[in-house]
């Protein structure tokens, strides 16, 4: 399989939206097999890649290189596996890499990783590495240009920087744009986008990247809607603003399972048509495992043309999407 990258820009170079999918690692070996039936008739679909999550906290670091293995060697999705500083000392890191490597994975997403659980913040451990540029570096610096690398965005700031002081809030902001800036002169390839559920703050967080000299194609991640009790979770933990029409809505529709499915999918189809009216690259979709809601938003744009098979719900972990 080819790295990430070029199969993006031959996209670009085309001017042809695409779309991505991402997954987590299944708490059991039933759900592993469930989502791997599930991964079988998405990839038919043609999405230029497919990643997999680290888990939260570091917890199924080898679930993790099992499914890759499966979805790159098996499957056949062109796949990105996530890697995480949380719990690794450069010893397992480069042991997670070179399994990677003779799995025949060539995409990695560099990510610092959230706290360990239990914990609030973020400690490194000793031997290991504090944040995603250091993990960026390291990797170009072991292996050159064999792995293709992806770093995350944080279109409303990265959560640890997220504050009520407008100033202050106004430094982190930039700060963590030269930060992104950092990993990309690192060696970053490409950025996918922390969630969001305000357009105008994607697009202007693209503006604000292009006037920091950042250059690199830059995809939207959008998470549907599929319950409340998930919607209200996630966007609390990754401290998501949310428009005040959207949690107006969400609100009136929270006791009824299906309005909040359906909302999700509307809400997910007018986001996704106006990223790529306003010139987005790509729609990454952050599938919680699941098919319909992700299908049907893609569906319902014109990057799909199938219809999505019927599911069981599963409950997700946490994104372990920190820089």
């Amino acid at each position: 399989m080819s790295k990430i990258i070029d199969t993006l820009n031959a996209y670009i170079e085309r001017g042809q939206p695409f779309y991505s999918f991402e997954f987590f690692p299944p708490k059991t070996d039933e759900g592993v097999r469930n989502l791997q039936e599930r991964q079988r008739r998405m990839v038919k679909l043609g999405p230029a890649f497919c990643d997999i999550t680290w888990g939260a906290g570091g917890s199924t670091a080898d679930v993790t290189l099992e499914v890759a293995g499966a979805m790159q060697q098996e499957i056949g999705m062109n796949t990105m596996m996530h890697l995480t500083c949380t719990n690794m000392s450069i010893e397992k890191l480069h042991e997670s890499l070179e399994k990677a490597k003779s799995m025949g994975i060539r995409n990695i997403l560099a990510l610092r990783g959230d706290p360990p659980k239990g914990e609030t913040s973020f400690t490194a451990v000793d031997g290991g590495f504090a944040c995603a540029l250091d993990l960026v570096k390291y990797i170009r610096q072991e292996y050159g240009d064999y792995f293709g690398i992806c770093v995350s965005g944080y279109p409303e700031t990265h959560p640890d920087l997220i504050v009520d002081d407008p100033v202050a809030m106004e430094a982190n902001y930039r700060s963590d744009l030269a930060y992104l800036k950092a990993k990309v002169e690192a060696g970053a390839d490409f950025i996918i986008t922390q969630l969001f559920y305000d357009v105008d703050c994607f697009l202007a967080f693209v503006r604000d990247c292009r006037d920091e000299g950042i250059a690199v194609p830059i995809l939207p991640g959008l998470m549907p809607l599929m319950t409340y009790g998930g919607f209200k979770r996630m966007t609390a933990f990754c401290k998501t603003r949310v428009p005040a029409h959207i949690a107006a809505t969400v609100e009136a529709l929270k006791d009824n399972d299906e309005a909040i499915k359906a909302y999700g999918i509307s809400l997910g189809t007018l986001m996704a048509q106006r990223l790529l009216d306003a010139g987005a690259p790509g729609i990454h979709m952050y599938t919680l495992n699941l098919e319909k809601s992700a299908v049907g938003i893609l569906q319902h744009v014109g990057l799909v043309k199938v219809e999505p098979e019927a599911e069981e719900a599963e409950e997700p972990q946490r994104l372990a999407a920190t820089a």
